[in-house]
Protein backbone atom coordinates (compact mmCIF):
# COMPACT_ATOMS: atom_id res chain seq x y z
CA UNK A 1 0.00 0.00 0.00
CA UNK A 2 1.40 3.27 -0.69
CA UNK A 3 2.09 5.47 2.02
CA UNK A 4 -0.09 8.54 0.36
CA UNK A 5 -2.88 6.13 1.82
CA UNK A 6 -3.67 5.96 5.10
CA UNK A 7 -5.91 2.85 7.16
CA UNK A 8 -9.12 3.59 8.36
CA UNK A 9 -9.32 5.39 11.74
CA UNK A 10 -12.26 2.55 13.36
CA UNK A 11 -14.01 2.29 16.31
CA UNK A 12 -16.01 -0.60 17.10
CA UNK A 13 -19.31 -0.55 17.87
CA UNK A 14 -20.57 -3.32 20.82
CA UNK A 15 -17.03 -4.48 20.24
CA UNK A 16 -18.51 -6.29 17.06
CA UNK A 17 -19.22 -3.35 14.51
CA UNK A 18 -16.88 -1.42 12.63
CA UNK A 19 -17.44 2.43 12.44
CA UNK A 20 -15.79 4.85 10.65
CA UNK A 21 -14.65 7.88 12.52
CA UNK A 22 -13.68 9.98 9.58
CA UNK A 23 -17.16 9.97 8.40
CA UNK A 24 -19.20 8.54 11.26
CA UNK A 25 -20.73 5.53 9.57
CA UNK A 26 -20.73 1.99 10.54
CA UNK A 27 -19.90 -0.51 7.90
CA UNK A 28 -22.74 -2.80 8.12
CA UNK A 29 -25.75 -3.37 10.51
CA UNK A 30 -25.06 -6.29 12.81
CA UNK A 31 -28.54 -7.39 12.94
CA UNK A 32 -29.04 -7.38 8.90
CA UNK A 33 -25.76 -6.68 7.40
CA UNK A 34 -25.35 -10.02 5.46
CA UNK A 35 -29.24 -10.34 4.50
CA UNK A 36 -28.40 -6.30 3.11
CA UNK A 37 -25.37 -7.31 1.26
CA UNK A 38 -27.08 -10.24 -0.71
CA UNK A 39 -30.58 -8.36 -0.90
CA UNK A 40 -28.81 -4.95 -2.27
CA UNK A 41 -25.97 -5.68 -4.07
CA UNK A 42 -26.16 -9.66 -5.01
CA UNK A 43 -30.12 -9.58 -6.10
CA UNK A 44 -30.19 -5.97 -6.68
CA UNK A 45 -27.78 -7.06 -9.79
CA UNK A 46 -29.65 -10.08 -10.74
CA UNK A 47 -27.16 -11.98 -9.14
CA UNK A 48 -26.47 -15.08 -8.68
CA UNK A 49 -28.21 -15.61 -12.26
CA UNK A 50 -26.17 -13.24 -14.34
CA UNK A 51 -23.07 -15.12 -13.41
CA UNK A 52 -20.86 -16.47 -16.52
CA UNK A 53 -17.21 -17.55 -16.42
CA UNK A 54 -15.26 -14.34 -16.80
CA UNK A 55 -17.62 -11.86 -14.52
CA UNK A 56 -16.55 -9.00 -13.24
CA UNK A 57 -18.07 -6.82 -10.38
CA UNK A 58 -16.35 -3.70 -9.36
CA UNK A 59 -17.00 -1.57 -6.76
CA UNK A 60 -16.64 1.74 -4.23
CA UNK A 61 -15.78 1.17 -1.43
CA UNK A 62 -14.27 -2.19 -0.60
CA UNK A 63 -14.84 -1.59 3.24
CA UNK A 64 -14.59 -4.50 5.37
CA UNK A 65 -14.92 -6.73 2.12
CA UNK A 66 -18.31 -8.32 3.25
CA UNK A 67 -19.89 -7.69 -0.42
CA UNK A 68 -16.36 -8.97 -2.07
CA UNK A 69 -17.23 -12.49 0.70
CA UNK A 70 -21.24 -13.08 -0.10
CA UNK A 71 -20.11 -12.51 -3.77
CA UNK A 72 -17.61 -14.94 -3.69
CA UNK A 73 -20.26 -17.19 -1.48
CA UNK A 74 -22.76 -17.56 -4.50
CA UNK A 75 -19.78 -17.30 -7.14
CA UNK A 76 -18.37 -20.89 -4.89
CA UNK A 77 -22.52 -22.06 -4.67
CA UNK A 78 -22.82 -21.51 -8.43
CA UNK A 79 -20.62 -23.98 -9.23
CA UNK A 80 -18.07 -22.22 -10.99
CA UNK A 81 -14.35 -23.29 -10.56
CA UNK A 82 -12.86 -19.96 -12.79
CA UNK A 83 -12.21 -17.05 -10.65
CA UNK A 84 -14.42 -14.43 -10.29
CA UNK A 85 -13.12 -10.56 -11.26
CA UNK A 86 -13.55 -8.22 -8.15
CA UNK A 87 -12.21 -4.66 -8.22
CA UNK A 88 -12.75 -2.35 -5.44
CA UNK A 89 -11.82 1.27 -5.17
CA UNK A 90 -11.07 2.44 -1.71
CA UNK A 91 -9.58 5.27 -0.17
CA UNK A 92 -8.52 3.95 3.48
CA UNK A 93 -8.71 0.60 3.79
CA UNK A 94 -8.94 -1.43 6.81
CA UNK A 95 -5.87 -2.87 8.31
CA UNK A 96 -5.71 -7.25 7.99
CA UNK A 97 -6.28 -7.62 11.53
CA UNK A 98 -9.32 -5.34 11.92
CA UNK A 99 -10.70 -7.32 8.51
CA UNK A 100 -10.22 -10.49 10.13
CA UNK A 101 -12.47 -9.00 13.27
CA UNK A 102 -15.00 -7.73 10.83
CA UNK A 103 -15.51 -11.30 9.06
CA UNK A 104 -15.33 -13.10 12.48
CA UNK A 105 -18.92 -11.35 13.11
CA UNK A 106 -20.27 -13.92 9.79
CA UNK A 107 -19.93 -17.79 10.40
CA UNK A 108 -21.98 -17.90 7.14
CA UNK A 109 -18.98 -16.41 5.55
CA UNK A 110 -16.12 -18.47 7.67
CA UNK A 111 -15.07 -20.46 5.14
CA UNK A 112 -14.55 -17.10 2.69
CA UNK A 113 -13.16 -15.59 5.27
CA UNK A 114 -10.63 -17.99 6.41
CA UNK A 115 -9.29 -18.41 2.54
CA UNK A 116 -9.51 -14.51 1.47
CA UNK A 117 -7.37 -14.24 4.71
CA UNK A 118 -4.90 -16.72 3.32
CA UNK A 119 -4.47 -15.50 0.11
CA UNK A 120 -5.04 -11.56 0.87
CA UNK A 121 -1.99 -9.25 -0.09
CA UNK A 122 -2.88 -6.19 1.88
CA UNK A 123 0.03 -4.30 0.58
CA UNK A 124 -0.61 -4.75 -3.22
CA UNK A 125 -4.28 -5.12 -2.80
CA UNK A 126 -4.87 -8.01 -4.38
CA UNK A 127 -6.31 -11.39 -3.34
CA UNK A 128 -5.86 -14.40 -6.20
CA UNK A 129 -6.69 -18.35 -5.61
CA UNK A 130 -8.68 -20.42 -8.51
CA UNK A 131 -12.04 -18.72 -7.76
CA UNK A 132 -11.61 -15.29 -7.32
CA UNK A 133 -9.29 -12.82 -9.09
CA UNK A 134 -9.82 -9.58 -6.76
CA UNK A 135 -7.86 -6.47 -6.52
CA UNK A 136 -8.78 -3.20 -4.32
CA UNK A 137 -7.51 -0.25 -5.56
CA UNK A 138 -6.04 2.32 -2.88
CA UNK A 139 -6.78 6.13 -3.42
CA UNK A 140 -9.34 8.33 -4.09
CA UNK A 141 -11.51 6.91 -6.84
CA UNK A 142 -12.59 10.26 -8.05
CA UNK A 143 -8.94 9.57 -9.36
CA UNK A 144 -8.43 5.97 -9.37
CA UNK A 145 -11.32 4.97 -11.44
CA UNK A 146 -10.36 7.56 -14.45
CA UNK A 147 -6.86 5.61 -14.57
CA UNK A 148 -8.82 1.98 -14.80
CA UNK A 149 -8.83 0.26 -18.05
CA UNK A 150 -11.52 -2.37 -16.61
CA UNK A 151 -15.24 -2.43 -17.21
CA UNK A 152 -17.76 -3.93 -14.79
CA UNK A 153 -20.51 -6.64 -15.22
CA UNK A 154 -22.14 -5.21 -12.02
CA UNK A 155 -21.34 -2.35 -9.94
CA UNK A 156 -21.69 -2.42 -5.96
CA UNK A 157 -21.99 1.51 -5.24
CA UNK A 158 -21.26 1.53 -1.45
CA UNK A 159 -19.43 4.48 -0.33
CA UNK A 160 -20.68 5.33 2.64
CA UNK A 161 -23.98 6.99 2.87
CA UNK A 162 -23.69 10.66 0.37
CA UNK A 163 -25.10 12.94 3.22
CA UNK A 164 -21.58 11.77 5.02
CA UNK A 165 -20.00 10.99 2.16
CA UNK A 166 -20.93 13.55 -0.49
CA UNK A 167 -17.36 12.78 -2.26
CA UNK A 168 -17.68 9.50 -3.38
CA UNK A 169 -21.46 10.02 -5.27
CA UNK A 170 -20.46 13.54 -7.02
CA UNK A 171 -21.44 13.29 -10.71
CA UNK A 172 -18.21 13.00 -12.55
CA UNK A 173 -17.54 10.12 -10.55
CA UNK A 174 -21.29 8.62 -11.46
CA UNK A 175 -19.78 9.16 -14.80
CA UNK A 176 -16.79 7.53 -14.50
CA UNK A 177 -18.81 4.24 -13.70
CA UNK A 178 -20.69 4.82 -16.48
CA UNK A 179 -18.17 4.76 -18.95
CA UNK A 180 -16.42 1.41 -16.90
CA UNK A 181 -19.27 -0.58 -17.37
CA UNK A 182 -19.27 -2.96 -19.99
CA UNK A 183 -22.68 -3.13 -22.31
CA UNK A 184 -25.81 -4.55 -20.50
CA UNK A 185 -24.02 -4.36 -17.66
CA UNK A 186 -25.67 -3.56 -14.17
CA UNK A 187 -25.48 -1.10 -11.05
CA UNK A 188 -27.10 -1.66 -7.29
CA UNK A 189 -27.20 0.69 -4.24
CA UNK A 190 -28.60 1.11 -0.99
CA UNK A 191 -29.11 4.72 -1.47
CA UNK A 192 -32.45 6.34 -3.73
CA UNK A 193 -30.72 9.85 -3.38
CA UNK A 194 -32.61 12.09 -6.12
CA UNK A 195 -28.78 13.91 -6.95
CA UNK A 196 -27.17 9.88 -7.30
CA UNK A 197 -29.87 8.98 -9.47
CA UNK A 198 -29.80 11.70 -11.03
CA UNK A 199 -26.24 11.44 -12.32
CA UNK A 200 -26.64 7.43 -12.58
CA UNK A 201 -29.23 8.62 -15.37
CA UNK A 202 -26.76 11.14 -17.39
CA UNK A 203 -23.67 8.37 -16.88
CA UNK A 204 -26.13 6.00 -19.51
CA UNK A 205 -27.85 4.28 -16.82
CA UNK A 206 -32.00 3.26 -16.71
CA UNK A 207 -32.32 3.53 -13.09
CA UNK A 208 -35.31 1.97 -11.58
CA UNK A 209 -35.75 3.28 -8.02
CA UNK A 210 -36.98 -0.02 -6.05
CA UNK A 211 -37.96 -1.62 -2.18
CA UNK A 212 -35.39 -1.40 0.01
CA UNK A 213 -33.90 -3.45 2.47
CA UNK A 214 -35.67 -3.86 5.70
CA UNK A 215 -36.82 -0.33 7.55
CA UNK A 216 -35.69 1.82 4.21
CA UNK A 217 -37.85 2.52 2.12
CA UNK A 218 -36.40 2.13 -1.17
CA UNK A 219 -32.66 1.92 -3.07
CA UNK A 220 -31.69 2.20 -6.37
CA UNK A 221 -30.48 -0.33 -9.31
CA UNK A 222 -30.02 0.15 -13.22
CA UNK A 223 -28.73 -1.36 -16.05
CA UNK A 224 -26.69 0.14 -18.56
CA UNK A 225 -28.47 1.64 -21.98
Amino acid sequence: MSDQNEYADLEWRDGKVPVATRFDDPYFSLDNGLAETEYVFLAGNDLPERFTDGFHIAELGFGSGLNLLCAWKAWRAAGFKTPLRFTSFEAFPMTPADMAKAHAVWPELAQEAADFANIWNAEAGVARSDTIDAQVIYGDARQTLADWRGAADAWFLDGFSPAKNPEMWQSDLMAAVGAHTAPNGTFATYTAAGHVRQSLAAAGFAVERIKGFGRKRHMTRGSKT
